[in-house]
Formats: structure tokens, C-alpha cells, sequence
């Protein structure tokens, strides 16, 4: 039976280490902490609506950034484990579930509040507030300081 071009391809792409995924996980967790960031700015400011707000065209740019980032990080830092640390790859498997958990909780919350016609400071304030938005970016910082330089 001839092998299938992307039979081929997947099977590369699994045997090769990407050597894209540091740069990427650092693209998405700075993604994150900037979106923190800008979020806590703006929840400080009491707009009563981004549409009135010098920054909220921003906000939503952030929010979709955060949101996307979001998205597939705890397979890729898994398979930085992969490539980087294969003997401890048991090690991290349940706290890359809780990783997975936390995000898929953060990005419902991100989701609803872009989905909104108006995002208010204080809207912006209960979403920082929000335990699952807390535990992502508890997850995100230990795994990053756990996997730094190794």
C-alpha cells in the first residue's frame, strides 16, 4: 500500500522536534499577561462602556489576543515536554489537565465578555476577579518558570 502524502507529512512532523514552540509559547503567554495588564488598566479607569472609552477598541484587540492564546497551550507546552524532557513527561501529565481545564474556564469567561455589546470597567474588574482567569495565570507562570531555560 503506497504511503499517502500527508500520511508522510504527519508522520515527519511527529518524528521531527518543532522548533517553533518555545517562540510560540512565549507569543502566547505574553499575550496573556499583556491582556492582564491592559485589563487591570482599564477596570481601574470606571468606564461604563469601551465604546466611550479611549482604550476600548484596545481592550477587545487584547481580549482576542488573550482568547487565542488560549487555545490548544496546554497540548503545545505538552509537547515541549515531548521534545525537550520525554523522561518526565509523566510528571507534568495532571498538571497539564489542570492547565488545560483552567484555560478552556478562563476562555468561557473571555468568550461571554467579548460577546457583550458594551464591556464596562467593572465588568472588566469581575473578570479579573474570576477565579478561573486567577488559576490560568497561576498555571501559566509556574509551568513557564518550571520550563525556563531547560
Amino acid at each position: 500500500m503506497p504511503h499517502s502524502h500527508e500520511a508522510t507529512s504527519a508522520e515527519s512532523s511527529h518524528a521531527q522536534p518543532r522548533s517553533d514552540l518555545r517562540p510560540e509559547l512565549e507569543r502566547r503567554v505574553d499575550a496573556i499577561e499583556a491582556a492582564y495588564e491592559l485589563m487591570l488598566g482599564y477596570a481601574a479607569q470606571g468606564a461604563l462602556s469601551d465604546t466611550q472609552s479611549a482604550g476600548g477598541g484596545q481592550l477587545r484587540e487584547f481580549l482576542a489576543r488573550f482568547d487565542g492564546a488560549l487555545t490548544g497551550l496546554a497540548e503545545l507546552y505538552r509537547e515541549l515536554l515531548a521534545t525537550e524532557q520525554p523522561d518526565r513527561q509523566g510528571a507534568y501529565a495532571n498538571f497539564l489537565e489542570v492547565l488545560a481545564q483552567d484555560a478552556r474556564a478562563a476562555q468561557a469567561g473571555l468568550q461571554v465578555v467579548m460577546a457583550q455589546f458594551s464591556i464596562s470597567s467593572q465588568l472588566i474588574d469581575n473578570l479579573n476577579a474570576s477565579i478561573h482567569v486567577r488559576a490560568l495565570l497561576t498555571d501559566v507562570f509556574l509551568i513557564d518558570e518550571l520550563l525556563k531555560g531547560k
